[in-house]
């Protein structure tokens, strides 16, 4: 950011000065001495001189007296340790997350649907971390890579659907997905990052997949990664909509929340984090906020001032004009007294 700042600015003052001499001047009948030679530059009775060497001599006094005031112009600079997390987001796209038990402005939405603009808002509110998406269901799937470009993060973001993928839960796989991706992180070079955990969200229990979800967080727990959980959906009973082949709503059938509770928070115990409980739309909400303060990082910025002394630039051209006003009066004396 470039800023113009005045070192002595009661010279600027000074400048009010110069059009009351300019207008005392063409009152009077004789010459006034502004400047040397300025005697020179009016003969009274004289209607063939040009005004302009005048003119340039009062522009001359201005940029002398800008000078006086020594203009400089600063950039101010900030610098900060910028040192961000690596973060995945593992979602669960099974069937189940079609299932209408949560709220917005008063209409039933599914839970997917309810988790989307938080994910989105999530990454908003992260800009120096890298993010990735995984998402799972009867098996694992990186959505997208940790990356700094979070406008194409959230357009991968709002293209989360159910289907995607062949039905189940493997939340060890999913999890063990995250790592993989964490893992391959740590390895770049020329990024210094804080350190790195997962959101693993899900609303069910783990029924497919190779890997044991205890497993994979006692992996994660070895490699330092912090593993929070969250669990979507109302307990009981709640209506999940019966589409025909061509994504129509035909009937709804009720079934009932399998979410696996005691699985989930063992993960989050195992690798220092917390597990949430989310049964709507503002609990959802409110445990990524809840995660989002407690990963933040408080970066300290340095600001410097680098400054650049102008008024040099004012001296040279207010002599300048100072001299070509000398020369051009000069020429009109001689011009004058041939004629």
């Amino acid at each position: 950011m470039t800023q113009w700042f005045w070192h002595d600015p009661w010279w600027l003052a000074v400048l009010l000065v110069v059009p009351v001499v300019a207008w005392l001047r063409g009152r009077r009948r004789a010459p006034v001495l502004v400047v040397p030679f300025a005697a020179t530059w009016h003969r009274p009775g004289t209607t063939t001189g040009t005004p302009w060497p005048l003119t340039l001599a009062y522009l001359g006094l201005v940029l002398l007296v800008i000078a006086l005031a020594r203009p400089q112009r600063a950039e101010i600079r900030q610098e900060s340790d910028q040192r961000g997390y690596d973060i995945v987001l593992a979602i669960d796209l099974s069937g189940s997350m079609l299932t209408e038990d949560f709220e917005r402005d008063r209409h039933r939405i599914n839970r997917l649907q309810a988790v989307k603009p938080v994910l989105e808002a999530f990454i908003n509110d992260r800009p120096q971390d890298r993010i990735g998406l995984v998402v799972f269901s009867g098996r694992a799937y990186t959505m997208a890579p940790l990356t700094f470009d979070h406008d194409w993060l959230r357009r991968q973001t709002s293209r989360l659907s159910i289907g995607l993928l062949e039905d189940g839960t493997a939340i060890g796989d999913g999890l063990g997905v995250a790592l993989s991706r964490l893992q391959r992180a740590g390895q770049d070079e020329g990024f210094r990052r804080e350190g790195a955990f997962v959101v693993l969200l899900t609303d069910g229990s783990n029924n497919a997949g190779g890997l044991d979800p205890r497993q994979a967080a006692r992996i994660a727990a070895d490699r330092g990664v912090i593993v929070y959980t969250i669990g979507a959906g109302r307990e009981g009973v709640a209506p999940i909509p019966v589409m025909d082949q061509s994504g129509n709503v035909v009937s709804y059938r009720y079934t009932r929340s399998d979410l696996d509770e005691p699985l989930l928070q063992d993960i989050a115990a195992t690798t220092s984090g917390k597990y949430f409980r989310a049964q709507d739309s503002d609990t959802v909400e409110a445990a990524f906020a809840a995660i989002n303060q407690a990963e933040k990082i408080e970066f300290e910025a340095r600001s410097y001032r680098l400054t650049e002394e102008l008024f040099t630039r004012f001296v040279f051209a207010g002599l300048a004009c100072l001299l070509i006003a000398s020369i051009g009066t000069m020429l009109q004396t001689q011009r004058e007294a041939l004629t």
